[in-house]
């Protein structure tokens, strides 16, 4: 179960970075360890080499290309890039991993993934939490030294040069994860799925904050306890710990979204907002709210929405079991009427005009093809009353929506699938184009940010030499002006103020066109959900396909 962590640092001096792999440091401070005597102490089993430099000089080498480029000057840059493998406890034991094998599939990877770059590599046979896990650091310099063949994951061509600077982007960090996944099945080592997003997002600092708190915490309540007090506390609980823990208590009773709110503010004092779609959470000691995402997937929206769903859902359940038990002691059934040998609904022909609304139409579930139902009767007799909710709904849709035949309502759905797939091309076209505006603002921007210095180069009288002194503006240059030239197709640039007025449109359109998109496929979906029960109902399973709800290209 190799493991991918990332630190970008801005620390200009390297050499604390070899100090940090070659000697001994603390693992809750992270200073070094002094002897008897206050010097440093070698690191029992390490094992050490560089890629594009030597790894005792690595400091001094980076420092030198970085002037050479005029790169890596300011405080804001991000000088180096440090990545960890962390490898199985068991891989040692099980699959007889030794440090000098981590050596040679770190050397590997980082040759792989970062081309170019001077980079250190060094393998730790101890692991920090006591597990003795061992661990491939990977320090590499954000600068490229050399120019490299172009590898799929650059996004760009320029991005394969010497002076470019190392960007890990989302795409890229998922090729890194899916590379080390690729390498510990070659080497048959254990594994886990790196690209699937944890249920509980656990930081490293998070993680070493609970430490150092629980530390922390364990020694006062040992001073209490010799004081006769008695410790209220004694598990140490980080903010986003506490998040987790109040935000899974409040989903677990609330029945909608203004209940599951409440809970969390009056019980735990978190204050609970929602923007642009995403949920983030206040912690009572924090200024700054914490998303949703940073804290697991189950703390994001669609997650906690189908717990609060499913609450609502038994609790109707719950209410509309009672009132079916009372209504079938009064039922007589010899006086039932049975409406499934019926073929035609009576209703209207035309297709509805009010507005549409949800109303939370299901598919009705098969009994027969049901495994859980044929193990369970309690299970059973629950889907037996949630159908009888699902087809009381789908009979009001059918009423209140003026179909009269099953015909009229298989005609309106294929008109409804064909609307939401002209509304789907026409808004995929619209942002599309609203790309292509982006990409044509972001290169007018660096053309008009770099055209003075241009314009320095062609009235100096040492071009050469101008333009190794300002290659990279240079290039920027060069670059954004053949791109917009392409665009152009020999006509005149478009001003940015010309792009801009442009974008504002393509966005009140992509607006337009996403609401229209969504509205038929809601549309859709219920239409289709009300289909494949009406079908169930009548028994044309067999000699009708049924139809279901599919996921959408796009939610």
């Amino acid at each position: 179960m190799a493991i991918l962590k990332h630190i970008a640092s801005k620390n200009s001096d390297y050499g604390e970075a070899q100090r940090y792999l070659i000697f001994q440091h603390d693992e809750y401070t992270g200073k070094p360890i002094p002897d008897e005597n206050g010097n440093m102490q070698l690191r029992e089993e390490y094992y050490l080499d560089g890629v594009e430099c030597d790894p005792f000089s690595f400091d001094m080498e980076c420092k030198e290309l970085n002037a050479r480029f005029h790169k890596n000057r300011t405080y804001d840059e991000i000088k180096s890039h440090h990545y960890i493998i962390s490898f199985d406890p068991k891989d040692r034991d099980e699959c007889g991993l030794t440090g000098e094998q981590a050596q040679r599939l770190g050397l590997e990877y980082c040759r792989k993934n970062f081309p170019g770059h001077q980079a250190l590599v060094c393998t730790h046979t101890d692991g920090h939490n006591g597990s003795g896990n061992i661990h491939v650091h990977i320090v590499i310099n954000s600068l490229r030294k050399n120019d490299v063949e172009r590898q799929g994951f650059m996004e760009r061509d320029c991005n394969s040069r010497a002076g470019r600077k190392h960007h890990l982007t989302n795409n890229y960090l998922v090729y890194l994860k899916q590379s080390l996944m690729d390498l510990c099945q070659r080497e048959n080592l254990h594994q886990v799925d790196l690209l699937t997003k944890a249920e509980r997002q656990v930081t490293e600092k998070e993680y070493h904050a609970k430490r150092t708190g629980q530390k922390k915490l364990e020694e006062r309540n040992m001073q209490m306890l010799s004081e006769g007090i008695t410790p209220r506390a004694t598990v140490f609980q980080t903010q986003k710990e506490y998040l987790r823990t109040s935000i899974e208590e409040a989903a677990a009773s609330a029945h909608d979204l203004k209940e599951f709110e409440q809970i969390l503010s009056e019980k735990f004092n978190i204050k609970f907002k929602i923007s642009r779609g995403r949920f983030s959470y206040l912690h009572p000691d924090r200024d700054k709210p914490i998303t949703g995402r940073s804290l697991g997937t189950h703390y994001e929206k669609d997650y906690l929405m189908e717990v609060i769903g499913n609450n609502s859902r038994l609790e109707n359940i719950e209410k509309e079991q009672t009132v079916q038990k009372k209504g079938l002691r009064k039922e007589n059934p010899h006086n039932r009427k049975h409406s499934t040998d019926r073929q035609e609904i009576s209703a209207g022909t035309d297709a509805p005009t009010a507005p549409f609304e949800k109303s939370g139409l299901r598919l009705v579930t098969d009994l027969q093809n049901c495994i859980k139902a044929q193990q369970s009767r309690a299970y059973a007799n629950k889907v037996k009353l949630s159908n009888l909710q699902n087809m009381a709904r789908t009979l009001s849709y059918v009423q209140e929506h003026g179909y009269d035949t099953l015909e009229s309502m298989e005609g309106r759905l294929a008109e409804l699938k064909r609307q939401t797939s002209t509304s789907l091309k026409e808004l995929k076209g619209t942002e599309a184009r609203l790309r292509q505006v982006n990409e044509q603002i972001h290169y007018t921007g660096q053309y008009l940010a770099n055209k003075s210095v241009y314009a320095q180069l062609q009235k100096s009288k040492t071009k050469a030499q101008f333009r190794q002194e300002h290659s990279a503006k240079i290039t920027l240059y060069e670059t954004a002006l053949k791109f917009l030239k392409g665009k152009a197709g020999g006509g005149k640039l478009p001003t940015l103020q010309m792009l801009k007025v442009e974008k504002e449109k393509l966005l009140a359109e992509k607006k337009e066109r996403q609401e229209r998109y969504y509205s038929y496929r809601e549309q859709k979906k219920e239409l289709d959900t009300v289909c494949a029960n009406i079908h169930a109902a009548l028994g044309l399973t067999d000699s009708k396909p049924v139809h279901k709800q599919v996921r959408e290209e796009r939610e």
